[in-house]
């Protein structure tokens, strides 16, 4: 074992080196977890908490995550040195840290407050220098509290690296340093795109979603308001690891009973809507690829992905679709073809994004000021309600959405993962029908939760070049491809990476959970006896009747306005 010499000695256990990128990664192999709040393996290294330190035979201390591995070296994690060195760190970031925990959103899930309570820290020797919140509750999505931030740089790298958004940034320096936007200003008026991915990476409760669940108990328990609710595709695939379930279990009927326990006066799936989208996206591409005009067609079912290209790239508005995205689609067919009874109708969608919450604020989908979506709710949201309830969702019986409103396809259904939208699309513009068809469609290279995929697939006399992207980086270096001269027909844009199964509303999600949602959604999709949107019963009701001469006016957007 010791005579290939590829191995490195870690508490007296021989470990080989096998393509680990530092000390951490090889350590986490033999199951010993490291404590750390600035390493994501999908971010850079930057090393700031200095949790991961280990001790080398010369007695000198190296950060695990930023070290890499060298064939004989020997190193001790767990030394009484280093247990010393840990305490004080955590000691130190308590005493610049908000104390308030009992109360905090993120209690239960924070990891500042699980190493404390590893380590034993049952007093902070040093003056609390953070007592109160500094809060910037500007924007409709998310809530920034600095002083709970400990400056482990995640969200900034999020942002930065991943997003390429560059909303958030380190400023000033020494004691006095934070995270913030340019020159302080509210979130709100900055360039942040709500994606909502930085609370996704925040260890602490210092960027979290804003939380709208009191307002929803109160319409619910207002005798005066009928309220409904549509929940989305990707929804269903990440609730049931809460509730001991497993990762990326479809608990879509669970999800449905515990609203109606709940509540809620009607319950529906976004699924409906994204038929619509289907349909009326499917004719403009359609139109574009004969006309040879405005093309590539952008997708229009993501908002971060919308307020991004308004703010970096207003050239390529005229691009998007001018489809509005399904929960804005079924809640305009909701609103307008709702009984209320005279009571007060009040439209909650439950969504993996934050950015929902932003769009449901625009003013393009409001009537005399009024908009179709009240309530926009996160999946965390809903779980919070759920537990808050004392709902036992594991023990539910499944239901049904409810009628009129019922029917929905596979296409839609595969909406919350990335190459879904595109992949519903060719459903309804391939002439092949039949199953065959649809496995066609799936093995042409737009499945997978690869961040660019690209293909090329046959109409009529024309090759059509589609690409699905998925992380506004990506999406960043196509678009400089495009503006290079490069040609697509169809771009599919998700601003999280992986599209909707990782939203900023989501619960966190490893690699292998994202993987295990994705599954989920597709064999979802497989027990639909409806596959195509085309085929959707409620589609053709719905165009004769509430649609009938308003389809612009209900189901499509203009983005090109002044804002």
């Amino acid at each position: 074992m010791t005579q290939n010499n590829n191995y490195v000695i870690i508490d007296d256990i021989p470990v080989e080196i096998n393509g680990e990128k530092n000390l951490l990664e090889l350590i986490r192999k033999i199951n010993i977890q490291l404590p750390t709040f600035c390493y994501h393996s999908e971010l850079s290294i930057y090393g700031a908490c200095r949790m991961c330190m280990v001790e080398n035979e010369k007695g000198g201390l190296e950060a695990a995550c930023s070290t890499p591995p060298k064939p004989g070296m020997v190193i001790k994690t767990n030394t009484e040195r280093l247990r010393k060195y840990r305490k004080n760190i955590l000691e130190l970031l308590l005493a610049n840290h908000c104390r308030d925990c009992t109360i905090c959103s993120n209690n239960g899930k924070c990891k500042l407050q699980d190493l404390a309570m590893r380590f034993n820290i049952k007093l902070v020797r040093y003056t609390n220098t953070a007592e109160f919140p500094d809060i910037d509750s500007s924007s409709f999505s998310i809530m920034k509290d600095a002083n709970k931030c400990i400056l482990c740089g995640d969200c900034v790298r999020m942002c930065n690296e991943i997003q390429n958004v560059g909303a958030i940034d380190f400023t000033r320096r020494g004691s006095k340093m934070t995270v913030s936007t340019a020159f302080d200003i509210p979130i709100l008026q900055s360039n942040c795109v709500s994606c909502g991915q930085c609370a996704a990476v925040c260890p602490t409760g210092a960027i979290v979603v804003k939380d709208d669940t009191e307002q929803v108990w109160s319409v619910l328990s207002d005798p005066n308001c009928k309220v409904t609710v549509q929940i989305a595709p990707a929804v269903r695939v990440a609730v049931g690891k809460e509730f001991g379930l497993g990762s990326g279990v479809n608990g879509i009927g669970k999800i449905v009973a515990a609203l109606k326990l709940m509540g809620f006066n009607e319950v529906y799936d976004t699924s409906t809507g994204a038929d619509l989208t289907v349909l009326e996206e499917a004719n403009e591409f359609i139109g574009r690829v004969e006309k040879g005009e405005k093309l590539p067609l952008f997708t229009s079912c993501c908002p971060a992905w919308v307020k991004f290209l308004e703010n970096k790239y207003p050239e390529f508005v005229s691009n998007v679709s001018t489809c509005r995205s399904p929960m804005q689609m079924f809640a305009s067919v909701i609103k307008q073809q709702a009984v209320s009874g005279g009571k007060r109708h009040v439209h909650v969608a439950i969504m993996p994004c934050t950015a929902k919450k932003s769009e449901a604020k625009r003013d393009e989908f409001k009537v005399d000021g009024v908009p179709n979506v009240d309530y926009v709710l996160t999946t965390q949201e809903i779980i919070q309600m759920i537990k808050e309830s004392g709902i036992v969702f594991e023990d539910l019986e499944p239901e049904a959405v409810d009628m009129a409103y019922g029917w929905m396809s596979g296409a839609a259904v595969i909406f919350g993962v990335t190459g879904g939208v595109t992949e519903a699309v060719l459903r309804r513009v391939s002439n092949n029908k039949s199953n065959v068809g649809l496995r066609q469609i799936a093995y042409t290279g737009i499945r997978g939760l690869n961040g660019v995929k690209e293909t090329t697939i046959p109409f009529g006399d024309k090759q059509l070049r589609i690409a699905v992207v998925s992380g506004l980086k990506n999406t960043t270096d196509l678009i400089e491809r495009i503006k290079g001269g490069e040609h697509f027909d169809l771009v599919e844009v998700m601003a999280c990476p992986d599209g909707c199964i990782n939203g900023g509303g989501q619960p966190y999600a490893t690699a292998e959970e994202r993987s295990r949602r994705s599954e989920g959604l597709y064999a979802a999709d497989k027990l639909c006896s409806i596959r195509r949107s085309e085929e959707n019963p409620l589609m053709m009701s719905l165009y004769n009747g509430v649609l009938k001469g308003r389809v612009h006016e209900l189901l499509h957007v203009d983005y090109t306005k002044k804002k």
